[in-house]
């Protein structure tokens, strides 16, 4: 299966996706439903995650079809630009999903900024979303470009989305805007081992006298460290996609990322945390709590290791 058929099988994801968790959030709302809000906002997490996959074969897309006779870059160009917008709005509200989830254990009621900045930045990337599914469909169906192109609203959004091209030219500028990038990347993944990493070396038995309670209070640090990959891993993507998406290393390390949070998403949201929680110093961690820390301390040792497998930078970019 190649760049092509992986992309047409992700990309609808995020697109229905996000339609889905925005009528979830907006039901939550009118009925004032605890568990269907809860469930939205797992929605815009779980969807801000395949976005990323579904944006990375889209490059690999590209380059298999750009030199298609049939084929208009302009068009390739325009659909990856409105792609990278909504990549970044998908992002900012799984983000605020993230920090919502967080805080519903803590607090009776949803905090109001909170559920405001969901509902804005949620309806704002369905609508993103919705045009960059119907700006790929263009390059391959004529049919729907007429009614489009050149209308005040399609001239509107335009605007806003990014060009590729310089957008990419941006991020390898000069080598010490890079290399900022990548000591922040570096300093994410720093916070982020360093909290999961003992949350997870403590379930597994080790330093039994620390509280798991206790370790579990610096775990947004971890999430905000991720951010911190997140958004420096999807520049330095963009800065050189054709460089990371052919080079294996990447590729497995972005499935190993995917999994590892997936791991970290059970561990809250199967009840093990709750057993855990509940641990008073040098008792042990039950069975499924441990396969669980276990499997999310592999994944995330992979990602350090896939990350430096990853094939040196070539001396191209600008002092």
């Amino acid at each position: 299966m190649d760049f092509p058929h992986l992309h047409l099988l992700l990309n609808h994801f995020p697109i229905i996706g996000t339609i889905v968790g925005v009528g979830l959030f907006l039901t939550s709302l009118v009925a004032k439903t605890e568990d269907v809000r809860l469930s939205s906002l797992v929605v815009f997490v779980a969807m801000a995650l395949l976005t990323i996959p579904a944006f990375i074969t889209g490059v690999g897309a590209q380059e298999k079809i750009v030199s298609d006779a049939g084929i208009s870059n302009d068009l390739i160009q325009r659909h990856e630009g409105s792609a990278e917008l909504s990549v970044w709005f998908m992002e900012v509200t799984g983000a605020l999903a993230v920090i919502a989830l967080w805080q519903s254990p803590r607090r009776r009621t949803p905090v109001r900024w909170n559920t405001f900045a969901i509902l804005i930045f949620s309806l704002l990337t369905a609508g993103l979303m919705a045009r960059t599914g119907n700006t790929g469909g263009e390059i391959r169906h004529p049919e729907i470009r007429s009614a489009e192109e050149g209308t005040a609203e399609d001239s509107a959004l335009s605007h806003f989305e990014p060009s590729p091209a310089k957008f990419t030219r941006l991020m390898i500028v000069n080598k010490w805007w890079w290399a900022f990038m990548m000591d922040m990347h570096f300093i994410g993944l720093v916070l982020l081992i360093g909290t999961i990493g003992m949350l997870n070396l403590r379930v597994l038995g080790f330093s039994k006298q620390v509280p798991i309670g206790a370790l579990n209070r610096l775990v947004p640090w971890g999430i905000a460290g991720f951010g911190m990959n997140l958004i420096t891993g999807m520049l330095a993507f963009i800065g050189m996609p054709t460089f990371y998406s052919h080079d294996i290393a990447f590729v497995l390390k972005i499935a190993a990322i995917l999994l590892a949070v997936t791991a970290l998403a059970l561990f809250y949201v199967t009840g093990a945390f709750r057993d855990c929680e509940a641990l008073e110093p040098g008792e042990d961690a039950p069975l499924h709590a441990k396969i669980i820390a276990g499997t999310s301390l592999v994944l995330w040792f992979a990602v350090i290791v896939l990350g430096r497998y990853i094939q040196p930078l070539q001396d191209s970019i600008a002092r």
